[in-house]
């Protein structure tokens, strides 16, 4: 396993939140945003729902991961290097009602996005079961890069005109940021994770990557994702597509766009909230198993207000960056 030096394990303890991909059953490597801690023995741990059960579900099928700690919202690091992690993954079907194996998560998560604390009253707990039912991911590092800061990226310069031509998928999405996160695989198929300035060409998107990331032509995705200092006011999406290396250099042809928890209508909410509930009952149908009750003291005990805030290091972890993961 690779040991961390001191530089890299503050840059990861500082980051809220990490982008962490694994490999679809089609090959497709899907990064999405979500938290990372590590723990006294060197190894990572991520959590997800049963509600988006499926970044377990590929672990499971193909252990090989990778992490891209990128976007320093909330960190206090300035400036704030960018930390690659390859690695090996696993997740037992073992469903979690309580925060025992990660008490520091959750009591860091109840910190640090104070707007959680509601999920655990009497009146929300019919609509937030779903997220307390947890699954735990543990990552062993095998490889680990330091990149520059984001603002040491160099923009690529103007895009290409596409004059008379219908957007390309993912085209409103991707202007709405200015950096996003390209998930690859290199030559052996294990993911790789990049942040990059996507340029729109006819073709599709042009990006650059580190000389340190060897992606290979094949299934790819752009994710761009967004929260402030407290974890508020969150926004994910996934431009799907297929990365081919071309006379201008390396293009994602976009040919899907995923937005999970909608693009920001005042209805996304609720069928967000429909959605997760059918997605937990259809995880347990499938394994005969009834829906088990959330340990809702356990969690109040941790939520509790007067509770000083807790310094990042080896046992406290960083909560989650957004309610679906």
């Amino acid at each position: 396993m690779t040991v961390l030096d001191r530089a890299p394990l503050d840059v990861l303890d500082a980051y809220r939140t990490c982008e962490f991909a694994t490999l679809a059953k089609d090959g497709t490597p899907l990064a999405w945003p979500t938290a990372v801690a590590r723990r006294e023995d060197g190894t990572l741990l991520l959590t997800t729902s049963l509600a988006f059960s499926q970044k377990a579900l590929n672990v499971r099928r193909d252990g090989r991961v990778a992490l891209l700690l990128s976007d320093p919202t909330g960190s206090g690091l300035d400036p704030a290097p960018q930390l690659f992690v390859a690695g090996r993954a696993e997740c037992p079907d073992q469903v979690m009602t309580g925060p025992r194996g990660a008490e520091e998560y959750w009591r860091t998560l109840f910190e640090r996005q104070p707007h959680s604390r509601a999920y655990l009253s009497p009146a929300m707990r019919p609509l937030m079961s779903w997220y307390y039912l947890r699954l735990l991911i543990t990552v062993e590092p095998e490889q680990v890069t330091v990149r520059p800061p984001l603002s040491a990226l160099t923009p690529q310069g103007a895009p290409v005109p596409v004059t008379g031509a219908a957007p390309l998928p993912g085209a409103a999405q991707l202007a709405r940021f200015p950096t996003a996160v390209l998930s690859a695989r290199d030559a052996s198929g294990a993911p790789v994770l990049a942040r990059t300035r996507p340029m729109p060409s006819a073709d599709g998107y042009l990006v650059e990557v580190p000389s340190d990331c060897a992606p290979a032509p094949g299934p790819a995705a752009l994710l761009v994702h967004r929260h402030d200092e407290l974890l508020n006011h969150m926004y994910n999406a996934l431009v799907r597509g297929d990365l081919r290396r071309t006379d201008t250099g390396w293009t994602l042809v976009p040919s899907a766009v995923v937005e999970p928890m909608g693009s920001g209508r005042a209805t996304d909410a609720l069928r967000v909230l429909r959605r997760a509930k059918r997605s937990t009952d259809r995880y347990l149908d499938r394994r005969g198993l009834r829906r088990p009750k959330v340990q809702w003291d356990r969690f109040r005990e941790l939520a509790a207000r007067d509770r000083a805030p807790a310094a990042i290091g080896a046992t406290s972890v960083p909560p989650m960056s957004s309610p679906h993961h």
